[in-house]
């Protein structure tokens, strides 16, 4: 939003939302519900970090190589649910801790497949449940009709928000 100033120039100034005590309550009822969400899953996340040593996404990826060895960066992009860039990423990480093995082993020795080290299985053991993380369980665990409400009922809280849509590709625990 643009003003005008006593001198003739314009000065910008950011459009101010409603506060808190200003957006009603059943608007308010549903903050506290997202409140509460996230706060679920930043404990979660914080709980790992302490116990186990490393970031709840680096978590879910080790226990995805765990279950199946010899996993390739594009196959554990998809288990993921996120971006090839960002299981890359998260691989060289795992690698430079001595966490992940990389290897060209298999039949297409184009592509590197990915293995748990030692050290891997002892951050699995130390780790708290769910390895995945506790929304994606939460999620997993309600029925098909809940699902689709809920997609539809975000897609258009995303509207509303303007969000970036390529941060849907982006784990929480990173």
């Amino acid at each position: 939003m643009v003003k005008p100033t006593k001198s003739g120039g314009a000065r910008a100034t950011a459009k101010q939302g409603p506060s808190e005590s200003e957006i009603g309550e059943p608007a308010a009822q549903v903050l506290r519900r997202f409140r509460l969400v996230f706060n679920a899953v930043k404990t979660h996340f914080q709980q790992v970090e302490k116990k186990a040593g490393v970031g709840g996404a680096q978590l879910w990826a080790l226990s995805i190589v765990r279950a199946r060895p010899g996993i390739g960066v594009n196959d554990l992009a998809k288990a993921m649910d996120v971006h090839q860039s960002t299981a890359s990423n998260l691989v060289k990480t795992l690698v430079d801790r001595g966490l992940v093995a990389t290897g060209k082993n298999g039949p297409d020795r184009r592509t590197v497949q990915l293995n748990i080290l030692p050290p891997a299985a002892t951050v699995l053991r130390r780790a708290p449940g769910p390895l995945a993380g506790v929304l994606p369980q939460a999620l997993a665990s309600l029925d098909a009709a809940t699902l689709a409400r809920l997609d539809a009922d975000l897609a258009k809280l995303i509207t509303a928000l303007d969000a970036d849509e390529r941060a849907a590709n982006i784990p929480l625990g990173q």
